[in-house]
């Protein structure tokens, strides 16, 4: 078979097969995460399992879905189903989080201090995503709008995460004060792009603010391994499982990408004005 008709075979990489592949890694990736998390108690509620079952088992649908054809029956019906799912999860998941203190005495340092409310919401993203695959065409230029709408929400569930985890141990370094900040800028400068900004200049400006987002994802990383490292515990699972969370600085990195997807389609859909000479 020659070479040209190989990549024909291939599908080519479009901002709706992007969002797909983001969603469905990420929501197979989340079994990991709430695993951990889950584990710091043993995983005291039973119902702590189900969104890592859930997790572990929708991404085999998706992935029959895309081998499918995400917008063919199977594709369609499947991603409306997980991504309905994945909602559900993620509105049950944050009045659980809430009401393990927060709901029952409704003080600043219960909310502090209680599970961090905001991170089932990764599920409703995630499932929002998938629906928006399903419902709308990534030919319009609406498509990119939603998805920056999306990475917008994300940024904010981010700044509210960094500043509650940060808050527990009062700020102790001015540097954890970065990704409060950050995550405020990343949410800031797309909202022009959610009210319809479409100019080329304002696209490549967003493009370097996630970047930034993005390195200050992958220092946060490095910062909370090397501070597990160094923290005392009687195994190196233990300092991660009860130290600074590893992958949550990698949210930046994540988000920034999903923006990205969005600021392409927005890009690639943008028809530049045609000048017409005078007669």
């Amino acid at each position: 078979m020659s070479e040209a008709a190989t990549k024909a075979q291939l599908p080519r990489l479009s901002p709706a097969l992007a969002v797909e592949l983001f969603a469905t890694f990420n929501l197979a990736f989340l079994a990991l995460d709430v695993f951990l998390a889950h584990d710091a108690n043993d995983f005291a509620d039973a119902r702590e399992w189900a969104p890592v079952v859930f997790s572990a088992v929708a991404p085999l649908f998706l992935v029959s879905g895309l081998v499918l054809g995400i917008r063919r029956p199977w594709g369609k019906t499947v991603g409306l189903a997980v991504g309905y799912g994945s909602v559900l999860v993620g509105v049950i998941g944050l009045v659980l989080h809430l009401e393990s203190a927060f709901f029952q005495r409704q003080t600043l340092r219960d909310l502090v201090y209680a599970a961090p409310f905001v991170a089932p919401l990764s599920y409703a993203g995630v499932g929002l995503l998938l629906v928006l695959n399903r419902l709308e065409s990534d030919r319009e230029a609406s498509f990119g709008r939603w998805i920056a709408l999306l990475a917008m929400g994300g940024f904010t569930g981010n700044f509210l995460l960094s500043l509650l985890d940060h808050a527990q141990n009062g700020f102790f370094y001015a540097s954890e004060w970065v990704p409060v900040v950050a995550a405020a800028y990343g949410a800031s400068f797309l909202l022009p792009v959610v009210l319809g900004e479409r100019g080329s200049a304002y696209l490549r400006l967003c493009s370097g603010v996630l970047a930034v987002q993005a390195a200050v994802g992958i220092v946060g990383g490095a910062l909370h391994v090397v501070a597990n490292l160094d923290a005392r515990a009687d195994s190196l699972y233990e300092r991660f499982i009860y130290g600074a969370p590893a992958f949550a600085p990698l949210l930046f990195v994540d988000l920034a990408l999903l923006a990205g997807i969005g600021l392409w389609q927005i890009a690639s859909t943008r028809v530049e004005p045609v000048l017409v000479s005078p007669p």
